[in-house]
């Protein structure tokens, strides 16, 4: 790219001053979007940090914020309560497993699920169940694990158990335009279960990385053919309902943190009893048996029927922290989730079309849109790319490294979605083969390799980085505007050129991951 002299000029305006007008004018195109002003009111009582030190939080996805009295709550009940672990029957035990189970209540409650059909089990993570899920699920020789390709890596990974268990494995492709399933191809999988065998099949209720958000009919239509569904809510979630009384998966995967922030290291998976019955533990631990004998191997029951959910639960549960589920919970709910989507979508839409409307005098756009380019059946998740004036794309780390010197958080990578970098960048088998093929086995790991050529796979992680924007509970106008006078910047800046030392750090970058 040849160096520009002065700055071009383009066809929009995004500076500070003239974002009052704008902010009317976004009002006439969203006039829903006053229906939302408690979440301006509990910007300024509960989030006041984020104007204070001026911080434009648009990572959602990755984290979601707490307020501050989630904090005060929650220390008051342990500054004025004595808690002992609840694997027990003294008083302080019994005080603290009474919260326990309040918790799980509250969360059957939240998604409007039966205590005759569901049951939670508590897990550090949406990773966390998702792997109780993996080596437990009865895999066998002529099952099937169907999957979308736009799951999470912690999703994905359950592949690994699958295969090691003879189980076949097969990805539903999107399609590049806008990262969606064909319905078509979808039916033609769907109709491959096994009959009487064990079939599962996973799909993100809303993409991490797109912001597509998947048909939750498709969940009947799967359990009629055969299947037994894992619908992973982690980014579904936060900013939609889910009504477990409409609709049936048999696993559903959450983190609570992404929701209301606080507590970290906690989620759950929602069960069906009925599917959990099928579920075959490889081992066991303390908290998870009814009963166990050191005096023959096989001599351990694990706990059954109505406590069938503690053998999922390996030792003790973070249980000082669980109380805080139930506060986040009854936060979101005096909010109310409908009213958080309306505002995440409202600002999203005016996002969406203002980021598409940026183009140079020469009609080059800045940003390419990675999934639907549109409000139809998605989130408050964006990802994109930005290309200078010649069409060069920006370098992802120079994206970063400005925003945070502009105090905007935003993710830059593939967001551990590896199937949706894939697609938009058109990274070809050819090039993951230039990483992956002939290999020797890793030293590190059972299944996997180690990577031979470091180069390679740097051009590939290099190739296949996004951006990534996320909208979320306190999300408000001037977080996106600011964003959009940011890129305005970007647009107008000289060539950044990518010096040796910003190499140095996309080496980092290829040892640590997107």
């Amino acid at each position: 790219m040849s160096a520009i002299e002065k700055p071009l000029e383009v066809n929009s305006d995004f500076s500070p001053e003239k974002m009052n007008s704008s902010f009317t004018e976004f009002k006439q195109n969203y006039p829903e979007f006053e229906t939302t002003h408690i979440l301006d009111e509990l910007r300024e009582l509960e989030y006041a940090r984020l104007d204070w030190q001026d911080q434009i939080y648009l990572d959602y996805t990755g984290g979601g914020l707490y307020a501050n009295s989630q904090l005060i709550k929650h220390m008051e009940l342990l500054q004025c309560n004595v808690f002992g672990n609840p694997h027990s029957e003294n008083l302080t035990s019994m005080a603290m497993t009474k919260l326990v189970e309040r918790a799980r209540n509250k969360i059957l409650s939240f998604f409007n699920a039966s205590p005759d059909e569901y049951v939670i089990i508590f897990t550090p993570n949406a990773t966390g169940a998702l792997r109780l899920i993996g080596e437990a699920y009865p895999f066998e020789k002529g099952g099937q694990f169907l999957l979308t390709v736009d799951n999470h890596n912690s999703v994905n990974g359950i592949r690994v158990f699958a295969e090691s268990k003879g189980a076949s494995v097969n990805y539903i492709p999107v399609k590049p335009s806008d990262l969606r399933v064909d319905e078509k191809k979808l039916e033609i999988y769907l109709g491959k279960a096994k009959l009487k065998g064990n079939n599962l099949f996973a799909y993100p209720a809303q993409s991490n990385f797109s912001g597509v958000q998947h048909p939750l009919d498709w969940i009947e239509k799967a359990r009629k053919k055969g299947w037994d569904v894992l619908l992973d809510c982690a980014a579904f979630v936060p900013t939609n309902r889910l009504d477990l009384s409409q609709w049936n998966p048999d696993f559903i995967s959450i983190s609570f943190y992404k929701m209301f922030g606080y507590p970290t290291g906690l989620g759950c998976l929602l069960a069906r009893k009925a599917a959990l019955n099928k579920l075959k533990r490889p081992w066991f631990s303390g908290g998870t048996i009814s009963i166990v004998s050191v005096q023959k191997e096989n001599w351990y029951c694990l706990q059954q029927d109505d406590e069938a959910f503690e053998a999922f639960e390996d030792g003790t549960i973070n249980y000082l922290s669980v109380p805080a589920i139930e506060i986040g919970l009854k936060y979101i709910e005096r909010i109310g989730v409908d009213i958080i989507h309306k505002r995440v979508m409202c600002l999203t839409g005016w996002l969406l079309d203002n980021m598409q409307a940026l183009k140079y005098p020469t009609g080059q756009i800045l940003v390419k849109i990675h999934g639907p380019s549109d409000l139809e059946k998605r989130g408050g998740t964006i990802a994109f790319n930005l290309y200078h004036a010649d069409e060069t794309p920006f370098d992802c780390q120079v994206v970063q490294d400005a925003a945070n010197k502009a105090k905007i958080s935003l993710r830059t990578g593939c967001f551990c979605n590896p199937g949706d970098g894939e697609v938009s960048h058109n990274i070809t088998r050819n090039e993951m083969a230039s990483c992956f093929e002939n290999l020797k086995p890793s030293s590190m790991y059972p299944y996997g390799s180690d990577c031979k050529n470091h180069e390679s796979c740097l051009a590939v992680k290099t190739k296949m980085a996004s951006i990534r924007v996320s909208l979320g509970l306190v999300t408000n106008f001037s977080d996106v505007y600011l964003f959009m006078n940011f890129l305005h910047g970007l647009m107008c800046e000289p060539e950044i050129q990518v010096s040796k030392a910003e190499k140095v750090k996309r080496r980092a970058f290829l040892n640590k991951g997107p």
